[in-house]
């Protein structure tokens, strides 16, 4: 049983940083690559950044220099550093891992980040 659980999120205000964690378990973890979505009220859920197998890393521009995803193949778990966050990075957020040799993916249940005063 594939299970992707997330953890670290909360309330932050503007300019704070949070780090997440998604521990994945049931995968062969390092052969899939790893990603972070996230999902504003009335909005759709929109890509992050994700982290390749070989750990080549890809950012929506708006979080780019602000937020790093790295991967622990050892511990089987995906981190996102954010920092200096701000008022629109409030969202639920959500880890994904997918494998392009099989078609598989697989999310998590989100964890819920907000950034207010």
């Amino acid at each position: 049983q594939v299970q992707l659980v997330e953890s670290g999120g909360g309330l932050v205000q503007p300019g704070g940083s949070l780090r997440l964690s998604c521990a994945a378990s049931g995968i062969v973890f390092s052969s899939y690559l790893m990603g972070w979505y996230r999902q504003a009220p009335g909005k759709w859920r929109e890509l992050v950044a994700h982290i390749t197998s070989a750990s080549n890393t890809n950012y929506k521009d708006s979080v780019k220099g602000r937020f790093t995803i790295s991967r622990d193949n050892a511990k089987n778990t995906v981190y996102l550093q954010m920092d200096s966050l701000k008022p629109e990075d409030t969202a639920v957020y959500y880890c994904y891992a997918g494998n392009a040799v099989d078609g598989m993916d697989y999310w998590g249940k989100g964890t819920l980040v907000t950034v207010s005063s």
